[in-house]
């Protein structure tokens, strides 16, 4: 694969409340903002093209630009999502920024993972815009 970010990933993104979840599952629940699958087509290395699926039907088009690694630096993407015209997405519009994370040479059983944050860009269901979350991305295939 040429596209660093090329594969399934699977997304989940976080409030980003400091409070303590106190290893309780209903805390840590609440700050759970969204969880989904991410497809990444294996397009050109700057490029990134995919979706993020919520369910069927229920899915949002992800198109950005890779700034590949460099200099000891991850690769990096910048992405714009929008819900799909026509399916119940389609009033969803938000910012993804992340990078790969680290590979880190003694790391044991280490699965690749993308870290970030995602900003909603246009308000939709009675919530505005400006919502700022952290999200990890955990590559599955």
């Amino acid at each position: 694969m040429s596209n660093p970010f090329a594969g399934e990933w699977r997304y989940r993104s976080f409030l980003n409340d400091p409070a303590p979840v106190d290893n309780d599952p209903a805390k840590l629940e609440a700050i759970l903002f969204a969880e989904a699958l991410w497809t990444v087509k294996d397009a050109a290395a700057s490029v990134f093209d995919g979706e993020l699926s919520f369910g069927p039907g229920n899915v949002m088009d992800l198109k950005g630009i890779v700034t590949p690694a460099h200099d000891g630096v991850a690769a990096h993407a910048h992405i714009v999502g929008k819900g799909r015209p026509g399916t119940s997405t389609e009033h969803l519009f938000y910012d993804y920024d992340g990078s790969l994370t680290e590979s880190w040479p003694n790391g044991v059983n280490q699965v690749p993972a993308i870290t970030g944050s995602v900003i909603r860009v246009q308000p939709h269901d009675g919530e505005p815009a400006g919502l700022v979350a952290s999200f990890i991305a955990v590559k599955t295939t």
